[in-house]
């Protein structure tokens, strides 16, 4: 039996819309997150760095989603949610699955953390207005001109295929749903993106994750 352990508001939720898909049994062990926001210090006993998401399969542990989609593709796919042989339509699901958390992800933490600072309890009522300045005058003035270039190269491939490796649904579509999720917030999000993300999100699969996984916020990274 597979088991998820899950945090929520977390990468681990994709982790669970890719068992409904690939229409595996499993079993999921739910964490919540500390006051800070952070991972609880029990998920150190499943893996070192007491993240989310990991997974166990038998005596397999699997951490880091990247690595948990490709192994679950690889062992229990028997090819779907991947593009068979080695054409482009594979090439563009490797370069997705790695771009996800490579590329796309970093922008979206930094601009979420630099938000926050100005905002957090740790940080003296005096000094609010010179965080605010400081970390705001970097939001906008790095982080969304690198975000807004993301946005577009995304909606650039989905104009090109249904799907980002494609026009089926792969591991990369999986992958790529918490950047969209994470970049909703952003104005004026091109109408590709909306409609594609509400496609992944009306598919019985995801629906069934979000049963299992609890309360999700779409914009928590």
């Amino acid at each position: 039996m597979i088991t998820v352990y899950h945090l929520n508001n977390s990468r681990s939720q994709r982790v669970l819309w890719l068992l409904e898909e690939l229409e595996l049994p499993y079993e999921v062990k739910r964490f919540e997150r500390a006051a800070t926001k952070q991972a609880p210090e029990a998920l150190k006993a499943v893996h070192p760095l007491g993240k989310s998401p990991v997974i166990t399969d038998g005596d397999i542990t699997v951490a880091e989603s990247g690595a948990i989609v490709a192994y679950l593709i690889e062992t229990y796919g028997n090819g779907r949610l991947i593009p068979p042989g080695l054409g482009s339509e594979r090439r563009r699901y490797t370069y997705w699955m790695h771009y996800a958390e490579g590329s796309a992800m970093p922008p979206l933490v930094m601009r979420l953390i630099f938000t926050n600072i100005p905002k957090s309890p740790q940080m003296p009522f005096f000094l609010r207005p010179v965080a605010r300045g400081m970390f705001g005058g970097m939001v906008k003035g790095f982080l969304d001109p690198q975000i807004a270039a993301h946005i577009a190269f995304w909606a650039a491939e989905l104009e090109k295929s249904a799907y980002f490796a494609g026009d089926s649904l792969t591991g990369a579509d999986i992958m790529m749903s918490f950047p969209l999720e994470a970049a909703m917030e952003t104005p004026n999000l091109p109408p590709v993106l909306t409609r594609y993300l509400a496609g992944l999100h009306a598919r019985p699969t995801y629906q069934r994750a979000l049963a299992r996984g609890g309360p999700y916020s779409l914009r928590q990274v």
